[in-house]
């Protein structure tokens, strides 16, 4: 009898590899696991496993790979209406498209991302999102576009920590 290994214990064992430091085997890993997913007929987490598979190529400084790994799966995400995993799809790409200097199209990913996971009422991610779209327009010298990107990712905190309390006092200072 032959024992064959799940898509779960497969996508397991990337993840020991990614966590103590393997990028190379947790890549091949996540392949691994969303071929498997794949094969079992789960596309939404076989989308999952690429998107997870992009984070560690970005990591081991691979963004051409990681783009291309993880485009198309915030489309399989938004058919069922994931909006959080769409979100977040979303983002690894414009990760991926600032890493390889294409800003203007990383911009658009960032904005596309940050909408996602508001309409998923993820305001932590959301805000995590904006933070790095500013910190993208500020390295483009739009410093009121940063504003007003960090101000709309901070409005929706209801509970903010003292870091945002005062990033918030900061950005909606009136003069």
């Amino acid at each position: 009898m032959v024992n064959k290994t799940s898509p779960q214990e497969i996508a397991d064992q990337a993840k020991q590899s990614y966590q103590s430091g393997d990028y190379p085997g947790a890549i091949e890993g996540y392949a691994n696991a969303a071929d498997s997913y794949a094969e079992a007929g789960d596309a939404l987490m076989s989308a999952e496993m690429k998107n997870n598979q992009s984070v560690v190529l970005l990591r081991d400084k691979q963004p051409q790979v990681a783009l291309k790994v993880s485009q198309g799966t915030d489309k399989i995400f938004a058919e069922t209406g994931d909006d959080r995993r769409q979100g977040m799809a979303l983002a690894n790409q414009a990760s991926a498209l600032e890493a390889l200097k294409r800003n203007k199209e990383a911009i658009d990913f960032y904005k596309r991302a940050g909408e996602a996971l508001d309409k998923a009422g993820e305001i932590e991610l959301r805000l995590e999102v904006m933070q790095l779209l500013a910190a993208l327009y500020l390295r483009r010298f739009k410093l009121y576009d940063a504003i007003i990107t960090l101000q709309s990712g901070l409005i929706a905190i209801k509970n903010p920590t003292p870091k945002q309390r005062f990033m918030k006092k900061l950005l909606f200072f009136r003069l």
